[in-house]
């Protein structure tokens, strides 16, 4: 006869212990993993219901503990952990190798004329904007007018970027020209997170005690969970966006791709798409998502807020958000 599966799983944290980067790293290859993308809506609504009951404390009949983690594992792939509402289906994390491959590998096939600069540093940052908003953190709603200004705020100070570097590039060697995309990458993420996510540094994100009790919102920590998904994010796109230029550098050489110019796209999606499957995963490890901070580098008001309602809370966390 089969045991029936305790109720004392606690599926509001990940399976594996987040507080070491190997932790996090399973973590992530999981919440990462593209095949999650071709998940039917129903597979999608039976993990969120089991993971529902489950938190209700009912158990769905037959269910076992890997089941659990599965079904908690699509669910968060899928569903924003503060609002709960279905994600866009390319802003979510699992959609990010395949998106950004062909994405990143056409910008470093297409990056000598202004037309193409335009256009796949355009169809990046329209991608990264949609990313940044669909992974933002809190559950504070922002409307048409302020996503509007800030994807454009945001698209057109990534391409201006793109297009100086560019036309800096003309003066240095050919391998050297071939990072412009890189730079320019990493520049418009400074540039279109913060923007994209401006409305939680100006009002702040919920800030929670261990027991996540909310205890308020935060600027401070708002500052802080942009800035380590930058970090993230810059470091993310590092290995795809440098390894494949000195690899295409060496193959562009050869008999074979003089041969079969129209493979250079393909080999260097794939280049790209091999680097992304396992710098994706690892850079979203680098920070836990729960983060947390002191009490003391809070805002003033909120210190005193959280001293005089919840006097033993030394430390608070949130979700810094991907």
């Amino acid at each position: 006869m089969a045991v029936e599966l305790s109720t004392s799983i606690n599926i509001k944290e990940p399976r594996w212990d987040q507080s070491t980067f190997v932790g996090r790293a399973k973590h992530f290859f999981t919440v990462t993993d593209p095949r999650n993308i071709l998940l039917s809506n129903d597979q999608l609504e039976k993990a969120r219901q089991i993971i529902h009951n489950y938190k209700q404390g009912i158990v769905t009949p037959g269910l076992t503990e890997d089941e659990l983690w599965k079904a908690k594992y699509i669910f968060d792939s899928a569903f924003h952990p503060d609002t709960g509402e279905k994600m866009i289906l390319i802003g979510r994390m699992s959609a990010q190798v395949p998106m950004n491959m062909t994405i990143t590998g056409c910008m470093m096939t297409f990056y000598k004329t202004t037309p193409a600069v335009v256009f796949w540093q355009w169809i990046n940052q329209s991608f990264n904007a949609i990313v940044n908003y669909t992974n933002r953190s809190g559950d504070a709603p922002i409307t048409v007018n302020q996503l509007g200004t800030a994807y454009v705020s945001a698209t057109t100070g990534a391409v201006v970027t793109a297009l100086g570097l560019n036309a800096l590039s003309k003066h240095v060697s050919p391998l050297l020209g071939r990072f412009v995309p890189f730079a320019a990458v990493a520049a418009a993420n400074c540039i279109n997170i913060p923007l994209m996510r401006q409305r939680e540094l100006k009002h702040g994100i919920p800030v929670l005690d261990e027991n996540d009790n909310r205890l308020g919102e935060s600027s401070n920590a708002a500052q802080q969970a942009i800035t380590q998904v930058v970090v993230s994010r810059i470091l993310m796109a590092s290995p795809g966006m440098a390894i494949p230029p000195f690899l295409m550098n060496t193959l562009e050489k050869k008999a074979f791709l003089k041969r079969f110019p129209w493979m250079n796209a393909p080999i260097q999606v794939g280049l790209v798409g091999f680097c992304l499957v396992f710098a994706t995963p690892l850079c979203c490890a680098l920070f836990p998502q729960k983060s947390s901070m002191s009490v003391s580098r809070l805002e003033p008001e909120l210190q005193e807020k959280i001293r005089a309602n919840h006097p033993g809370v030394e430390r608070v966390y949130f979700n810094k958000g991907l």
